[in-house]
């Protein structure tokens, strides 16, 4: 059953799927008073989670999806992002209220982990919104989430097309790993491992992001070798 499942979906859907019965034999037994049930669960085999995901921006990646985006607003989303480590959901739901540019914070009342967080800005962050026009309904942005995976993917697209064009043109062998594979949230990444390359300790680095264990963050962070001889000086 679990291999069947596994063809159409992902091996964490699947542990969840599997959580979900098992919870439900749990309840039988304990609450229902079904006392001669056998959890299956337990004898069922756990599919193993991926590897996370280490991609990190690449030179030259950044500037070119901007560039083929061509949107003022995208650009200034992702620099926020890089900036903060923000989710994309707490990004598209941010409004002014939250925000206090003089202690340079924005208070997220409620992200992913169900629990309230005030994110700290850099002064490029600090920047980036105080440049933004005011919106009527409170909004910083006025976008949804997925108009924002939407218009990152879009430019990804394009930025890739254009350098494939580029190689063609020089008579070059186009880089693969170069504007493929890349995601909004990669940018999460990103910012998280740039802050432990700028200094910044485990409990510091998760009071900005919001991580919860020691664990999630080893999965975010992937230190450039040459940052780190750099403070090594």
């Amino acid at each position: 059953m679990v291999d069947e499942r596994l063809k159409n979906i992902s091996p964490n859907t699947v542990l969840l799927d599997l959580a979900l019965l098992s919870h439900l034999f749990t309840i039988a037994f304990k609450e229902w008073g079904m006392t001669g049930l056998v959890n299956p669960v337990q004898q069922v085999r756990k599919p193993k989670l991926p590897k996370g995901r280490d991609r990190r921006l690449k030179p030259g990646e950044l500037e070119r999806i901007l560039e083929a985006s061509g949107s003022s607003l995208l650009g200034r989303i992702v620099g926020l992002a890089l900036e903060t480590g923000m989710r994309r959901s707490e990004i598209a739901g941010m409004t002014w209220n939250q925000l206090d540019l003089k202690k340079k914070t924005v208070t997220l009342p409620e992200t992913k982990n169900g629990e309230k967080r005030i994110v700290p800005l850099s002064s490029e962050a600090v920047r980036i919104l105080s440049d933004l026009p005011r919106r009527i309904d409170g909004k910083i942005w006025g976008v949804e989430e997925q108009s924002i995976t939407r218009a990152f993917e879009l430019s990804l697209s394009r930025a890739r097309a254009i350098y494939e064009k580029e190689c063609k043109e020089n008579g070059e062998k186009a880089d693969s790993a170069f504007l493929n594979d890349l995601t909004f949230h990669a940018l999460r990444h990103e910012a998280t491992s740039r802050f432990f390359e700028k200094g910044f300790n485990v409990m510091e680095v998760a009071a900005i992001t919001g991580h919860k264990t020691l664990q999630m963050l080893k999965r975010y962070t992937h230190l450039k070798a040459e940052k780190l001889a750099e403070r090594m000086e």
